[in-house]
C-alpha cells in the first residue's frame, strides 16, 4: 500500500453514523492517525463553517486539521489558520432559470452560506433537512440574493420523489452559463460550476501541506464522492454507498454504522 500522508472523508454517510456522530472506535482511529503525523480531515458537500460548529457534537473537536467544504469550493485548513474560497460560482441569472425549470414540482430550494442554510420558501422539506444536519435556515428573498453568484443551489425532496428531479433534470441546458448538477443524498440534487469538484479542492488543500494525490487516501459513500474516489491514490467507498461511488473503489469498506473507516485503516496498517 502506498505511503498516505492525508486522509480525507466525507461525512454524511461515511464519517457519521446514522446516529449523527463519530462513534468512539473510529474517534480512536482518527487520533491515532494524528498521532502518526498523518493529515486528518473533512472533504463534504456541508459549509465548512456549519461543520466547524458542529465538530464537538460530532466528538472530534480537535481532531480535524482541514476541511474542504461545499463539494470542493472552499478550504478551511484549521492547521494553518488559512481559508480559501473558490472564484467558481453559479450566476443568479442562471440559478434563477434552474429554479424556473422546476416550477410546479414537490420540492424547495436552498443555498448553504456561512453556517446557513438560506430557503426559497418555508416547508417541511428545509425544516427536516435543518433539522438532519443540524444546520439552521433562513428563509430570505431569493431576487435581492440572487443578485449576487452563489456557490451552488441545491434541490431537497422527499427520497421518493428523487428520480422525477433526476429525470426533469436531463432537460435542463443553457447555452450561455455552464454547470454540473447531480444527486448527493437521497433527498438532495445540487447544482454548481463544472469546475467544482472534491478532487479539485483537495488538491488546493493538500498543495498548502506539499502533499499530492498520490499520498492521499479518502473514503465517501454518494455519487458527489466518486471523483474524488476514483482520483486519489487510495478511493475507499463505504458498503452503504451508491453504486457510482462503489464502482470507481479500490477498496469497499464496512457501512458507516459498522465503523467502517476505523477497520480499513485497522487492517491495512494504516494505523
Amino acid at each position: 500500500m502506498k505511503q498516505i500522508k492525508a486522509i480525507m472523508v466525507d461525512v454524511d454517510g461515511t464519517l457519521l453514523s446514522s446516529k449523527g456522530y463519530v462513534t468512539e472506535r473510529t474517534v480512536n482511529s482518527i487520533k491515532k492517525v494524528r498521532e502518526k503525523g498523518i493529515l486528518f480531515g473533512l472533504a463534504t458537500g456541508r459549509d465548512a463553517i456549519s461543520c466547524q460548529k458542529l465538530l464537538r457534537e460530532w466528538h472530534i473537536e480537535g481532531q480535524i486539521d482541514c476541511i474542504v467544504g461545499k463539494g470542493g469550493s472552499e478550504i478551511v485548513d484549521i492547521s494553518l489558520g488559512i481559508t480559501k474560497e473558490s472564484d467558481y460560482s453559479l450566476d443568479g441569472d442562471l440559478i434563477w432559470e434552474i429554479i424556473e425549470h422546476y416550477e410546479g414540482m414537490d420540492l424547495n430550494f436552498c443555498i448553504p452560506k456561512d453556517g446557513i442554510l438560506l430557503g426559497y420558501k418555508d416547508d417541511d422539506y428545509i425544516r427536516k433537512l435543518s433539522e438532519a444536519d443540524k444546520v439552521p435556515y433562513q428563509i430570505v428573498d431569493f431576487h435581492e440574493l440572487l443578485k449576487e453568484p452563489q456557490g451552488k443551489i441545491m434541490i431537497t425532496c422527499h427520497p421518493e420523489y428523487m428520480s422525477e428531479v433526476i429525470e426533469k433534470s436531463k432537460t435542463f441546458n443553457n447555452k450561455q452559463y455552464k454547470s454540473s448538477s447531480l444527486k448527493t443524498t437521497s433527498v438532495l440534487y445540487e447544482y454548481m460550476d463544472p469546475r467544482v469538484s472534491k478532487t479539485n479542492g483537495l488538491i488546493k488543500a493538500m498543495n498548502l501541506h506539499g502533499i499530492t494525490l498520490e499520498n492521499l487516501l479518502v473514503f465517501g459513500d454518494a455519487d458527489n464522492d466518486a471523483d474524488m474516489i476514483h482520483n486519489a491514490a487510495i478511493g475507499v467507498a463505504m458498503s452503504n454507498g451508491s453504486d457510482r461511488s462503489k464502482s470507481v473503489a479500490d477498496f469497499i469498506t464496512r457501512d458507516n454504522d459498522s465503523d467502517g473507516i476505523a477497520i480499513f485503516l485497522e487492517g491495512n496498517n494504516i494505523i
